[in-house]
């Protein structure tokens, strides 16, 4: 009988190979040269093998040593980005960068560094991520994440100690420092909060008592007038400032920089009988939400590949030998909040059940640029911060009378690193189910997951506040019995005790839902979700039965959803499928908006009197050849596809210019969500106005009707421009990229998020997972570096990079280069 080696020895060999054993072509110099640097002095250490486009393949002895070896290479990549970050989460910005300059946005909401580093400072000072390191595993951090963490920053401090930054971006700069396990641990806590307290920093950090016991200057017109009004039904005036409100958080809540489409299919559905995944993120291009590729090993222990998100020492979304998974952004509402009854003769102080509580405050002091310091005070209630806005939407007065709490379960959240180091451990779809259960740690994503057995997965295993429909009815405010049916976030009556969220048993923390309670779809043929509620994750099998917080059933889809569904459930119908389906999915660049309304379109500009149409300035237009133009396009969104830049403005000004609701002609149905609404509505009068706008403005840039994408979708790398294939998310394109229109430097000349970290993965059967990946905006940040835009033109062309999981790849790689890295815990 054979008997497997010892997770140590095997670490040996696997040390031995990748110090010693290098391809004999690299010894007499006629191969690729390798790298290979002993480890400073010091007890951490790392073997990093790097294989094509960057990739770096960490392996370690230790959960320790392999978090030093993720620090350290993410630092070699993205120091400034890291940097930067860092900066956030101390609460520092105005001190190096300026209090009135902002933020990039990939922390937080806050418009201003000031109002960021008031948040985060105020974070520091209260302990809070230092409270939750502290927690007993699973409501705190396992000892298998800390060491994570702790073997990071060593990495990270260790990269900066041995090199010099040579990215311009913050070469010299004396805001690169070195960190420790708390930084790291308070850029976990950032991620989790985006949807909660991170959504609400100016209103958190500018909430003020109001000076005097005036009633505000047009409160009655105001949701917070609303709200604090009492009545049980508002007046009219009050009504129509309740459904702004309410329409504007739905808004806000539906709109974001990130999005993602995912899809897993069963057994049932492919050649083979395994599971396939692809996983399509939609992250930001640029800033502290990118994803880092890597491959992390302990022999024995963990082997996983996939992406990162930045400062994370596990991984965000990859795969290993028997599963794979990908994240979408969910719609679950990850915040709601409480209205406060103040005491009139104490705008801080609040009643419940008639008895007063005074508001805690909270004096924050920064550093601004100067040296001088800036020092403000926050309030703080039973229920979590008192907040004045969600957003310049959505103003929530502090009035004499009335003042909003915000309850952010995700505060309380630090166990997102844990769910996602027993995602890279787990070898079926049940187990990551149990990782799930046991964790509960994912704050605002949805989970796809396929494994090598054939299961598929999707699963809305959310940290959300435990509002159930019931207590919404029971104990919302006039404004909240609006805003919880059109948004999902509920406004709670906060001078009421009884108005508590109360606790599932089964949950990890008090106040959020249970595993039981979470929506749950298991070995569907498909699995998919782009971004809408978990209704139709399969639209033979809709999921139903869940809180309206967790969102919306039964309503109208985006067309991206429906583009996906139409798409993915053709393929299962198909069955026999393979991975080469899913590269071919990626890449259809299919507009499902040109199939709903293009060939209408072009129909009714041909019949436009003189095939002429009337601007918005009043002149007349020659629309003759956008007809042709129209009638010519392929509905496809690839860089040589002609006529679809004339169909993306003009229908980016339409959607604009005419409401949903009067857009089609076939109203939407709940019986046939995947196809209706449909019919565009030629005759609505934004129609001709948004052609004939759409030609002037393509004209007056010298851009030709028919001219192909890639002409006027690109970005500029190494002075170069690269074409990017995909469309905006009204378009409904599963290659999502949302580029900036800039027609004077050609047309659309940077994306500001889009497609990131793609993988296509199966199995066959083998110990080695076939899995085809891409970064679309490539490894590093530093302009100099090699793998700045290397992948991104891999993307240009719709290119993938193979994947080398198992040793015999990673060895067999032409551009190997191994280094060994250390440094001191």
């Amino acid at each position: 009988m054979r008997t497997r080696p010892g997770r140590f020895t095997v670490l040996a060999a696997a040390l031995l190979v990748a110090t010693t054993a290098l391809p004999a072509a690299a010894a007499d110099g006629q191969g690729p040269r390798h790298s290979l640097s002993r480890p400073s002095s010091g007890d951490l250490s790392a073997v990093i093998r790097y294989t094509e486009y960057g990739i770096p393949h960490i392996l370690a002895k230790d959960y320790t040593d392999l978090g030093f070896g993720t620090g350290w290479a993410q630092a070699a990549d993205q120091v400034c980005t890291l940097a930067d970050g860092f900066v956030t989460v101390r609460g520092e910005r105005s001190r190096f960068f300026g209090p009135d300059a902002a933020p990039d946005g990939s922390l937080s909401s806050a418009t201003g560094n000031l109002s960021s580093d008031l948040y985060f400072r105020g974070v520091r000072e209260a302990g809070t991520v230092e409270e939750l390191l502290a927690r007993p595993a699973p409501r705190g951090p396992s000892r298998q994440v800390l060491d994570l963490m702790r073997g990071w920053a060593a990495g990270y401090d260790a990269w900066l100690a041995q090199h010099r930054v040579t990215d311009p971006a913050c070469r010299g700069a004396a805001w690169v420092r070195p960190v420790t396990p708390v930084d790291v641990a308070a850029r976990t806590f950032a991620l989790a909060v985006l949807g909660g307290q991170g959504r609400a920093v100016d209103g958190i950090t500018g909430a003020r008592p109001p000076a005097t016991t005036a009633t505000v200057t047009g409160a009655p017109a105001s949701p917070g007038a609303v709200a604090s009004s009492g009545a049980t039904a508002p007046h009219r005036r009050d009504t129509a400032a309740a459904k702004s409100f309410a329409r504007a958080a739905r808004e806000a809540f539906d709109s974001a920089d990130m999005g993602s489409n995912a899809v897993a299919f069963s057994g049932a559905t492919t050649a083979n009988g395994r599971g396939l995944l692809l996983g399509n993120p939609h992250y930001p291009w640029q800033g502290g939400r990118r994803f880092w590729r890597s491959q992390q090993t302990i022999p024995g222990e963990l082997d996983v590949s996939g992406g990162s998100l930045l400062g994370s020492a596990t991984m965000s979304i990859g795969f290993n030998a028997r599963v794979a998974w990908s994240h979408t952004v969910a719609t679950g509402v990850t915040l709601d909040l409480h209205q406060l009854t103040l005491d009139p003769a104490d705008p801080t102080t609040y009643l419940v059940d008639g008895n007063p509580e005074r508001m805690t405050s909270r004096a924050v002091t920064v550093g601004v640029e100067g040296g001088t310091r800036v020092t403000r005070t926050q309030w703080w209630t039973r229920y979590g911060p008192v907040v004045t806005s969600l957003g310049a939407q959505l103003p929530l007065p502090w009035t004499t009378t009335t003042a909003y709490a915000l309850n952010d379960p995700n505060a309380s959240n630090l166990r997102t690193s844990d769910t996602s180091l027993g995602f890279s451990r787990a070898r079926s779809t049940a187990d990551m189910i149990r990782v799930l259960r046991t964790t509960q740690g994912l704050p605002w994503v949805n989970t796809i997951a396929a494994d090598s057995g054939g299961h598929s997965l999707f699963t809305q295993s959310q940290v959300l506040p435990r509002i159930t429909d019931e207590l919404a009815r029971r104990c919302s405010t006039p404004l909240g019995r609006v805003t919880y049916p059109a948004s999902g976030v509920a406004i709670l009556d906060g001078s009421r005790g009884d108005c508590a969220l109360g606790s599932d048993q089964d949950a990890v923390q008090p106040g959020i839902f249970g595993p039981g309670r979470m929506p749950v779809l298991r070995d569907a043929p498909y699995a998919e979700n782009s971004n809408d509620s978990a209704w139709l994750a399969n639209a033979d099998r809709p999921v139903t039965g869940y809180e309206r917080v967790f969102g919306t059933i039964g309503t109208a889809r985006s067309i991206r959803t429906r583009g996906a569904i139409d798409d993915v459930a053709a393929m299962a119908a198909k069955r026999d499928l393979s991975q080469r389906d899913l590269l071919a999915q990626q890449f259809t660049n299919r507009a499902p908006a040109g199939d709903l309304a293009a060939n209408d379109a072009a129909k009714a500009c041909a019949a436009l009197p003189g095939r002429s149409a009337t601007g918005v300035d009043g002149g007349s237009v020659d629309v003759s050849a956008a007809c042709r133009a129209l009638a010519a396009w392929d509905h496809t969104m690839n860089t040589g596809s002609r006529g679809v830049l004339l169909f993306d403005r003009f229908w980016r000004r339409l959607t604009t210019l005419v409401p949903a609701a009067r857009l089609w002609k076939v109203p939407f149905s709940a019986a046939d969500p995947v196809h209706t609404p449909n019919t565009l509505d030629t005759g609505v009068s934004g129609f001709a106005t948004a052609l004939a706008d759409t030609v002037t403005e393509l004209r007056t840039a010298g851009i030709p009707l028919d001219s192909p994408l890639g002409a006027h979708q690109f970005v500029v790398r190494d002075g170069r421009r690269i074409p990017v294939p995909g469309g905006t998310e009204s378009l409904g394109v599963w290659d999502k990229v949302e580029p900036v229109w800039d027609p004077a430097a050609g047309g659309y000349t940077e994306v500001t998020t889009g497609s990131s970290y793609i993988q296509a993965v199966g199995w066959d059967g083998s110990r080695c997972p076939v899995a085809r990946t891409l970064l679309t905006y490539s490894q590093s940040s530093d302009p100099a570096s090699p793998h700045y835009s290397d992948q991104t033109r891999l993307f240009s062309g719709e290119r993938w990079v193979t994947s080398r999981f198992c040793e015999r790849d990673i060895l067999s790689s032409p551009g190997l280069r191994v280094i060994r890295v250390g440094g001191r815990r």
